[in-house]
């Protein structure tokens, strides 16, 4: 997983609360067996639409999602996350977040800022008047700035560790590596292993 540390690029306007992940990434795309390709599905049924701001091709190329409260709603199914990554959003803002859904964001390097509902719509608010308004986001300071619009924002503390370091499950695991030989090779030899010796 690739470290995040400051974002910087444009923002598409979903003013939109409650987005679940079934709108996210639909159920038809679930059967897949890769875990990439998933990016040209992202809101597929909503994308029908001519209007919907992803077929805009003002927004072409924005590296972060600003959407109204609760998004990331219903299944926890991780396609949703991958989409959007795969799509090219490296973050999402929103005032709230379903629980799992930014688990499974911070998993894959997709940051999750949450913030107050009213900076959320003045960021939705700017984008739609200025399409190609920027905003900077920095994870290691906890801000995020676009034109006069400034917030901080709180995140666990582990989750920017892992963010911040670029670490996975597997990574954490391995920063851990000389612990786990020191542990095994203290163990009777007739005990199973968890390394190979």
């Amino acid at each position: 997983m690739n470290p995040v540390t400051v974002i910087e690029g444009g923002m598409v306007p979903l003013d939109r609360a409650d987005v679940d992940t079934d709108q996210i990434m639909p159920k038809q795309f679930l059967k897949r067996i890769e875990r990439t390709g998933f990016g040209e599905f992202v809101f597929f049924d909503w994308r029908q639409d001519p209007g919907f701001v992803l077929n805009d091709p003002r927004y072409a190329g924005a590296k972060v999602l600003v959407a109204g409260a609760n998004f990331g709603s219903g299944s926890s199914r991780e396609h949703a996350p991958w989409g959007l990554q795969q799509y090219g959003f490296e973050a999402v803002i929103a005032p709230s977040f379903a629980d799992i859904f930014r688990g499974n964001c911070a998993k894959i390097g997709l940051l999750t800022v949450e913030l107050p509902a009213e900076v959320c719509k003045a960021l939705i608010a700017l984008a739609e008047a200025d399409p190609s308004a920027t905003i900077r986001v920095d994870l290691p300071n906890q801000t995020a700035v676009a034109g006069d619009i400034a917030a901080e924002f709180v995140i666990d503390p582990h989750t920017k560790h892992l963010l911040v370091e670029g670490l996975d499950d597997i990574g954490m695991t391995l920063e851990h590596a000389g612990d786990i030989t020191a542990f095994e090779a203290s163990r009777p030899a007739w005990l199973p292993t968890t390394v190979a010796r």
